[in-house]
């Protein structure tokens, strides 16, 4: 979890400060300087979700802090989600292949989070009746 809100911090922190950066990172084709029309509202939306990358980058470490085993149950059906929409987004061709990364990254988070909550899990003691 905590290494989770680390790249998530950090990534959204790329968005923050070189946008285009994170636009070539997810696969897509950053515009040269001046390119974007008054209708284009591509850096306001990267804005907006870098943001959010930031705030629940910190929540994600804040949680690991915690150690906070609901918090990290209740990511992995969201991850799963998450990891499902940007792979129809792939293939159905409103995001570039590129961006199938970010959808796998999604994927393997919450495998890897289910399955060390179930070792955790399965590892306890049971209490004696």
């Amino acid at each position: 979890m905590a290494v989770f809100g680390l790249l998530a911090t950090a990534l959204g922190l790329v968005g923050l400060v070189a946008p285009d950066v994170l636009l070539t990172v997810m696969g897509f084709e950053p515009l040269p300087a001046g390119a974007r029309g008054a209708g284009d509202h591509t850096l306001v939306f990267l804005t907006a979700s870098s943001m959010a990358a930031v705030n629940m980058g910190v929540y994600y470490v804040l949680a690991a802090l915690a150690d906070w085993r609901a918090f990290f149950g209740w990511t992995v059906p969201f991850r799963l989600l998450t990891c499902a929409v940007f792979t129809v987004a792939v293939v159905a061709g409103r995001a570039p292949a590129g961006f199938l990364g970010v959808g796998l990254w999604e994927g393997a988070g919450a495998v890897a989070t289910w399955a060390a909550l179930r070792r955790e899990r399965r590892a306890e003691p049971v209490p004696a009746a």
